[in-house]
This record gives structure tokens, sequence and C-alpha cells, in this order.
């Protein structure tokens, strides 16, 4: 799917590194740089590719998504905004299923920037009584940055919803989580882990309410690991569908499970609050460090 996006046709050159593509009936900004290539589409402003030269892609994607208008894309980082989960219609909130405008970009030998922006319409009315401003914000380079930043009068929850690739769930271990969670696949029900750390022997879904600023995702069979720094948040959330949900999701392969992880910077527990002139944020910053 990777390669897939980056040998696309080119509908315009917008800059030396930069250009528009299109993938299904979705717009696509896609990056090739010296250092780096990655890629997002209009439709949610949404990362579906990130790549430093020199290495296998980082983030998960899909063979089954439908890029179709105003459907859901399975992978990458999905933004998750005004609100997390079924606490609303459709669920994980209506950032990641409209069109947003690329509103800046600049570039240099080291990285790439884009900034995309939503603003609040008829549409948005219709499903969150609340006028808004959304930036998101990227920086490509041997590292990826990205800052979600809103603007207007109110309360909300969020989150980057970062799908990451691995060679085998079995061989995964995620630290850093901190020692109480939320377990999702239980009810609800409250839970402690003594190290911090996560493995996948099946379905997992936790809010982890304690988190360190460091999420480490040690991929032992793919002898990489993944650090995700969370940055404005008070949660982070680790999924992983297991074999039994994988099967029963259109947009997923049946063995899907095993080639991703989810750890997601989010803010759930506590609102995000945006106010006047102080706008609210949640940023991650994803790097790899070699030789797990």
């Amino acid at each position: 799917m990777n390669e897939k996006i980056f040998s696309l046709p080119v509908i315009e050159q917008i800059t030396p590194y930069i250009s528009q593509r299109k993938i299904g009936e979705l717009p696509i900004i896609t990056i090739v740089h010296p250092k780096v290539r990655a890629a997002v589409t209009l439709q949610g402003a949404h990362l579906v590719a990130w790549q430093p030269a020199g290495e296998k892609p980082v983030l998960w994607l899909s063979d089954k998504t439908a890029w179709a208008a105003g459907k859901a894309i399975r992978g990458g980082v999905p933004i998750c905004w005004p609100w997390f989960g079924p606490a609303g219609e459709p669920a994980h909130g209506f950032a990641r299923s409209l069109p947003w405008k690329l509103s800046a970009h600049d570039e240099n030998d080291d990285s790439v920037m884009l900034t995309l922006v939503l603003e609040s319409n008829e549409q948005t009315k219709k499903l969150w009584p609340h006028d808004f401003t959304l930036f998101a914000r990227f920086r490509f380079a041997d590292r990826c940055e990205i800052e979600l930043e809103a603007h207007g009068d109110f309360e909300a929850t969020a989150a980057l919803h970062s799908y990451f690739s691995v060679a085998d769930i079995a061989g995964v271990e995620v630290s850093g989580l901190g020692n109480s969670f939320i377990d999702k696949v239980n009810n609800g029900s409250e839970g402690t882990s003594p190290d911090g750390k996560q493995t996948y022997p099946d379905r997992v879904d936790r809010i982890h309410t304690q988190p360190e600023d460091c999420s480490v995702i040690n991929d032992k069979v793919g002898k990489r690991v993944i650090e995700v720094y969370h940055h404005y948040q008070s949660d982070v959330v680790t999924w992983n569908p297991g074999p039994e949900l994988s099967c029963s999701m259109g947009d997923m392969p049946n063995e899907g499970y095993k080639t991703m992880v989810c750890v997601e910077t989010a803010h759930i527990s506590t609102p995000l609050i945006s106010a006047g002139e102080s706008p609210s944020r949640l940023a991650a910053t994803i790097r790899l460090r070699k030789n797990a």
C-alpha cells in the first residue's frame, strides 16, 4: 500500500518535494524528499504514510481501506475530534471524515512542513453546536511531528489514533504506559499495570490514565523500536483488535491485527478546553530507534 501511494500519478506539483495526487475518491498530499517520504489525505488531515529514508514504513495502513469520500480510513493517524469513541455520532468525531484545506507549507534540506485547516460550518453544527477553527500541523523529517490546535470556546476529547507497523504482534511489547488504565474490553473496568507495560496475546483496548510522556514500542521480531512522545496529553490509548474482531471488520484484513499496534496520544479522561485566545493542543512526536 505504501508504494502504491507514491506511484500514483501527480495531479499538481506544488513544490519540488510536495505534490497532490488522488487515491480512490480522495485527494492526497505526498512528500517525496531525500530524507523522508510521507502522505496526508485532505479528508481528515489524515497522515497515511511516514518513512524516513532507508527505513521501512512506520505507519500501518489497511489494504482494504475504501478511499471513499466521507468514509473513515483504516490506519495511519486518524484525528479523533471533538470526541473520542462512541461519545457522539459519528464515532470518534467528524474531523477525520470531512475535507480539510491545505493552508500553508514549507520545506528545506532537512524537512517538509504542512498545515491543514478545518472550520465549523452548517454540516458540523448539526453534529456539534460550536464555532471552531482546527489546525493540523505536520513536520516530516527523520522524526515525525504532529500537532492539533483547536480555537473557539468549548470542551472536547480527542486522540491522535496512531497505527504502527510491526512485524508480528506476538513479539511486541509497549512500555511507558503508566500504572492505571480503563479496560474497554472488560466493560470499562479499572485496572493496574505494575510495570506500565503491555503485550498483545488477544484483543487489547485500554485507556492509560497516568502515562509517561514517552511510550516505547519494542518490535522484537522486526528488530525495531518506535518511540512515541506525547505532548499535552492526559491519556494514552493502546489497541489491537485481536483475531476475532479483526475478522469481523470490513476494512481490515482477517490477519491485519498481526502486523499493527495502536499507541495513541489522547485527551479523554479530562477534556481539552479551548477558550478565547487560549486554544487547546494535542501533539505527538514519532521517532525510530534502531536495533531493538
